[in-house]
């Protein structure tokens, strides 16, 4: 098989898309309703409690309809979660307990998983989320966007974008308990033949982790063709994810070393309504808060041409605006929104830090989608695209009848 240097004379038209390596994906899922997620479970949960209390036209306003739900729309159960199918409109029971989600890259917040409360809550991708699982989520094309092309997660994201183009979902394994790997027919044989049997599907996503670009065409991933470089990607791979899943899995939640540490200098106040950032003192202000060092690279850190540190902090701050069951939020700043505000300072800080390793891998001999072809690995099947059918017990519909399968 050819090796081919550099992306070939077509440029990224030889590289191979993230499209066809990881050939199952999934949409975004689309809330309809902004209230049915939060930074905290006790704002969903005082959402609950209003809308349950209410009755009639005043339920049906805080519920915010839309043309795929309603109070009384009828809807099959969430896969692996016990809720309700009776209509909305008759519910008064307790709010169910939030699951933790991703919203977005890099913002872990709270979902009430309600499938009567969410347009479109894409049901596969909670049929194999389990405690194997790893997601991997695009960021949507920006032109001149120097950020990460995707990042990685343990929990179920929502592939909310933070600059209006959402990418795909594309789970690791297609069934629950880590089976059939989501790659592409061949890839997995192709890759050991040439660079060792110790080839599996986790190094394939943790080189992928280190390699994804933008492209036009959709995010590529340049494959290596010789090995020291592909094992020394695969192992910067594994700790970009090891900081993305931030404890998941097993592993240690991300630490700066002493010194490095941020902490907190001045207490953050109750209503925080501005947030700075001080270069000269590597100081994060959060109206007279103060929390520091904070390295430029976590504070420049952005996807999709937005800053992450500014975005976490406009979803947490004053609800001005915010009306119906969305303006239900803390009163004052919860002292555990400080602590994820210094973890996730801490996360940007190491993969800022981790990016020069990552360009130096990116220039080398390439596995280019010719090669690909010829080995029979592209074009990719079909059926590869679609989910694998993982029902092994009844699923419940509305109304509590069981689905016919």
């Amino acid at each position: 098989m050819a090796a081919r240097a550099g992306a070939g004379a077509g440029g990224d038209d030889d590289i191979p898309l993230l499209d066809d390596l990881m050939p199952w994906s999934v949409r975004p899922l689309r809330t309809g309703r902004p209230w049915v997620t939060a930074p905290d479970t006790a704002s969903l949960k005082a959402r609950w409690a209003r809308l349950v209390r209410a009755e009639g036209a005043e339920r049906e306003r805080l519920f915010g309809p839309t043309r795929s739900r309603g109070p009384r729309t009828p809807v099959a159960a969430l896969p692996g979660q016990s809720t309700s199918t009776a209509r909305f409109a008759r519910e008064s029971g307790p709010c169910p307990e939030p699951v933790r989600i991703l919203h977005g890259p890099f913002d872990e917040q709270w979902l009430i998983p309600d499938h009567r409360l969410i347009d479109a809550a894409r049901p596969e991708l909670w049929r194999v989320a389990d405690g194997h699982q790893l997601f991997a989520v695009e960021h949507g094309y920006v032109p001149q966007d120097a950020g990460p092309a995707l990042s990685v997660t343990a929990l179920l994201p929502d592939g909310h974008s933070a600059a209006g183009r959402p990418g795909r979902i594309r789970p690791l394994y297609r069934r629950p308990g880590g089976l059939e790997p989501n790659l592409a027919p061949g890839l997995l044989g192709l890759l050991r033949a040439r660079h060792g049997d110790a080839v599996t599907a986790e190094s394939v996503l943790a080189w992928i982790v280190t390699a994804a670009r933008h492209s036009p065409a959709g995010c590529v991933v340049p494959l290596p063709a010789d090995t020291t470089r592909w094992w020394a990607g695969v192992e910067l791979g594994g700790e970009l994810l090891r900081l993305q899943l931030r404890g998941a899995r097993g592993g240690e939640r991300p630490r700066l070393p002493g010194g490095r540490r941020p902490y907190v200098r001045a207490a953050v106040p109750a209503a925080p309504g501005t947030l700075e950032y001080d270069p000269g003192d590597e100081a994060l202000l959060l109206g007279s808060g103060r929390i520091s060092p904070v390295p430029a690279g976590a504070w420049e850190f952005r996807v999709g041409g937005v800053r992450m540190l500014e975005l976490w902090f406009e979803r947490r701050a004053s609800a001005d605006g915010a009306d119906g069951l969305e303006a239900i939020r803390p009163r004052d700043w919860p002292r555990e929104w400080t602590s994820e505000l210094l973890e996730l300072i801490t996360v940007l800080a190491l993969l800022t830090e981790l990016r020069p390793r990552q360009q130096a891998l990116a220039d080398g001999p390439q596995l280019t989608t010719g090669d690909l072809r010829a080995a029979g690995v592209l074009p990719v099947a079909a059926t590869a695209r679609r989910p694998a059918s993982v029902l092994d017990h009844q699923e419940e519909g509305p109304d509590g009848q069981f689905a016919l399968l």
